[in-house]
C-alpha cells in the first residue's frame, strides 16, 4: 500500500488551520465582506468550510487506511488547489504578498502531496 502519511498528516494540518484562520478572521472581525457582500462571503464560506473538513475527514481516513480515504482527498486536495489560487489572488490585490507567499507554498506542498510516494504505486 502506497505511503500516504505525508499527504494525510498535510490534510489535517491545513484543514484544521483553515478552520482556524475563519474563525479567528470572523471573531476579529476582519471580514468586510460581510456588510459589503454577504451572499458572496457565506458561498465562499461555505466552500472552505467544505475543504476543510473534508482534507481533515480523508486525511484522518489515509492514516486509517480507509478505502474511500485517497480518492476522496484526492477532491479535497482539488478543492484546496482552487482555494489556494483564490486566496492569493484576494490578498494580491491587497498587496499584502507576505498572505500571497503562503498561499503560493501551500499551493505547492499540495500539488506535491499528489505525487506518488514511489515509482511502484503509480497507477495502483
Amino acid at each position: 500500500m502506497q505511503n500516504n502519511r505525508f499527504t494525510a498528516y498535510f490534510s489535517i494540518a491545513v484543514g484544521t488551520m483553515m478552520g482556524a484562520q475563519w474563525i479567528f478572521f470572523l471573531a476579529t472581525g476582519s471580514v468586510p465582506e460581510l456588510v459589503s457582500a454577504p451572499l458572496a462571503i457565506a458561498f465562499h464560506l461555505a466552500a472552505e468550510g467544505t475543504t476543510a473538513v473534508l482534507l481533515i475527514v480523508t486525511g484522518i481516513g489515509l492514516l486509517r487506511g480507509w478505502r474511500w480515504a485517497m480518492p476522496a482527498n484526492l477532491l479535497a486536495i482539488g478543492m484546496l488547489v482552487y482555494a489556494m489560487i483564490n486566496s492569493a489572488g484576494y490578498f494580491a490585490e491587497q498587496a499584502e504578498w507576505g498572505m500571497v507567499a503562503m498561499f503560493a507554498l501551500l499551493l505547492l506542498l499540495a500539488i506535491f502531496s499528489l505525487l506518488p510516494k514511489s515509482p511502484h504505486t503509480f497507477g495502483r
